[in-house]
């Protein structure tokens, strides 16, 4: 076995790396904007707004609208491919829109999860075999960085060593094809809330489930200081009898990054895997109050927790768009501040701050 290979060239890690560095820069986040058609379209029913091409672009631009110092708490904004080339109702193109107020555009390239035969109910993320040529035209139409989401599932006899080391593979073969055409690779292992499973059960397995990614991408040269890391954060299962404080699930967080993520990657932008806007602002800023060694940036990737409350306060309504927008700034501080840690919590009130955002066995 060979151990002769080569990184990117200069020029190409300094690019990578100044992006990576730039999402991930002191108490900034990620606004995860990149619902596919269908879940928006779940998203838009749950207020009473049909899922129409023009309904999706007039919620998009509230988003992307909002006053210009939201770019002290957003660094990106991560998009569905619709939206890269979509334009507002007065004909500026979206990316134009995320340009002036300096936010980095990102795209979802995956092509949405598939049963993997012979598991107990498990899956692998498709949508490789074109995506060099994707990433190229992604990049030259001014996006900067991009997601590929896999999903793992706790039970009793998983997450399962097939479903573990494919899905570390295909998660570190779309990183390399990112990194080829000038894209950072948000590397997102979601190991799902679903289940009664404690703590401990969610910590170890999260670990290991990072350790086979981490194993992938070092074995396809993959830049770790141009990538980002998406993960859950460690909690108890949805269903679990037992109920753990913020503190605790919020140290096992950072115990399993300790354990398992190197000191290279630039950041760690969580999801929000279903929590209310409130408890994952309060376990943000728990993760980054939480004892340890934590060589990267804590923050955040959210889409329904930074979400729920413009959503609601929207509804559809134009008069609401000031309203909805207001929304997105407080939860967009408050998730700064989290980021810092130095959210107070409860500090911010949201229309739909307390809403579950849980969704079961979510694989859009």
């Amino acid at each position: 076995m060979t151990t002769y290979f080569t990184y990117p060239p200069p020029e190409l890690q300094k690019e990578l790396a100044d992006i990576a560095n730039a999402v991930a820069a002191p108490g900034k986040g990620i606004l995860a904007a990149d619902e596919s058609t269908s879940t928006v379209g779940k998203r838009l029913s749950g207020v009473g707004v049909e899922n129409t091409e023009e309904n999706r672009r007039d919620y998009r631009e509230l988003l992307f609208t909002a006053p210009d110092d939201i770019n002290k708490y957003i660094s990106g904004v991560l998009l569905f491919h619709e939206t890269v080339y979509q334009k507002a109702s007065n004909g500026t193109p979206m990316m134009d829109l995320l340009k002036k107020k300096k936010l980095i555009p990102g795209i979802k390239v995956d092509k949405g999860v598939v049963p993997l035969m012979g598991s107990e109910g498990e899956c692998t993320t498709q949508g490789l075999d074109d995506m060099s040529q994707r990433c190229a035209q992604y990049k030259k139409d001014g996006c900067q960085f991009a997601k590929w989401r896999c999903v793992l599932k706790i039970g009793r006899n998983t997450p399962s060593y097939h479903a573990m080391i494919e899905n570390a593979n295909v998660l570190a073969r779309y990183a390399s094809i990112c990194q080829m055409n000038g894209l950072v690779p948000i590397v997102e292992p979601e190991v799902l809330p679903d289940g009664d499973h404690d703590l401990d059960r969610a910590q170890k397995v999260t670990e290991t489930v990072l350790a086979f990614v981490y194993k992938a991408l070092n074995d396809h040269h993959v830049y770790l200081e141009g990538t980002l890391l998406k993960p859950n954060m460690v909690t108890a299962g949805q269903s679990c009898s037992k109920k753990y404080k913020a503190s605790e699930q919020a140290a096992a967080t950072v115990t399993c990054l300790m354990r398992t993520v190197p000191p290279a990657v630039p950041g760690v932008t969580f999801l929000s895997g279903g929590m209310t806007e409130e408890d994952a602002s309060i376990m943000l800023s728990e993760v980054n109050k939480a004892p340890g060694k934590k060589p990267w940036a804590l923050t955040f990737s959210f889409g329904r927790a930074l979400q729920a409350s413009v959503l609601k306060a929207w509804s559809g309504k134009k008069e609401n768009v000031e309203a909805a927008q207001t929304e997105l700034m407080n939860r967009a501080k408050a998730n700064s501040e989290a980021a810092l840690g130095k959210y107070e919590p409860g500090s911010c009130k949201g229309a739909a701050a307390q809403a579950d955002q849980f969704v079961k066995n979510h694989a859009y």
